[in-house]
């Protein structure tokens, strides 16, 4: 099977003679775990980011604007990543596909995966400066200054990802990596975990310390959701990063059936962070829960009662009378 952000399995000629690939053990569990997740996370990132829509226009807070960019780029990695790379290029298509193709597809997966995480530490930061330096924060927190972040974050995701058009296809790499693969797979590892982990640490370790400080013991709703959000993500991408580094130090994936499976598994468990997110706002968020409910019964069409309601008021409501007349 592929992995996010690794070319398809027909890409590139095989392994040397003599070295066999290593067999997918996998088999098909992952087709149908992905496509599980499409099918669920697809309709509940899109009402999430309904949800948040409406949050937003209605407090213009910049928490919400920075959640529904987070959602914004969870539905880009399931489109990119989940649809296109494991669905259709692996298991629809299972054919040679243009190499251009395929690199561009590596570009566009690795800018979804940087858009998420970075607008999570777009969050973290945003509530550090809330809660560690409000004057300076209410001074100079405003819709368009948010926008402007969210927007040079997706514009940053993009040109880092050009890089990785030259990313190699970890299922078929049966030589030991080159400069050019250790450094990219080295910056892979610092961009989406490394570098945003420590910043996570760090913001929340100070906000939680300065909490206690004031002696408030409970966490505020947005407080808990970056909590549990930045939590997840940091467990959740932990066993792609040592799988990674270990394919390129220890063993690689095209010789070691096991390091191939604890690839499969590793970013299944990743891809768990695009779908999670709802769940954690609908346990912490109570305002959250009650705008879901909201535009699901919005959505729901009018029932026999609504209509016989309305023949009722059609049938009372007194006809033919002129402007300012009482019946």
């Amino acid at each position: 099977m592929m992995s996010p952000n690794s070319t398809g399995p027909d890409q590139r000629a095989g392994p040397q003679e003599g070295a066999p690939p290593s067999p997918c053990v996998a088999g098909v569990f992952p087709i149908i775990y992905y496509s599980i997740l499409l099918g669920l996370g697809l309709p509940v990132n899109i009402l999430t980011a309904a949800a948040l829509a409406r949050l937003t226009t209605r407090t213009r807070k910049a928490s919400y604007r920075y959640l529904l960019a987070l959602t914004g780029a969870d539905i880009l990695t399931q489109v990119v990543i989940v649809f296109v790379g494991f669905l259709l290029q692996a298991a629809v298509l299972a054919r040679r596909v243009p190499q251009a193709v395929v690199h561009a597809a590596n570009v566009l997966e690795f800018a979804a995966n940087h858009a998420s995480i970075w607008v999570a530490v777009l969050l973290a930061l945003d509530r550090y400066s809330a809660l560690c330096r409000p004057l300076r924060h209410r001074a100079s927190s405003s819709p368009g200054r948010t926008r402007r972040a969210i927007a040079a974050v997706f514009v940053a995701a993009l040109l880092t990802g050009i890089p990785f058009y030259w990313w190699l296809d970890v299922w078929r790499d049966a030589d030991p990596p080159d400069t050019l693969d250790t450094l990219l797979k080295w910056a892979h590892c610092l961009t989406i975990y490394f570098i945003p982990c420590g910043i996570f640490l760090i913001t929340n370790s100070v906000i939680v310390h300065r909490l206690r400080r004031r002696g408030r013991p409970r966490l505020g709703r947005t407080t808990a959701i970056l909590l549990g959000v930045t939590t997840l993500f940091a467990v959740l991408w932990a066993p792609r990063t040592v799988v990674m580094l270990c394919h390129l130090y220890v063993a690689s994936v095209n010789k070691d059936w096991r390091v191939h499976l604890a690839l499969d598994l590793a970013n299944m468990v990743a891809m768990l962070t695009t779908v999670i997110n709802f769940f954690l706002y609908c346990c912490i968020s109570k305002t959250f829960r009650a705008t879901v409910r909201e535009l699901l019964r919005s959505s729901r069409p009018p029932g026999p009662e609504a209509h016989a309601r309305g023949s009722a008021n059609a049938v009372l409501k007194p006809t033919g009378l002129p402007e300012g007349a009482s019946p």
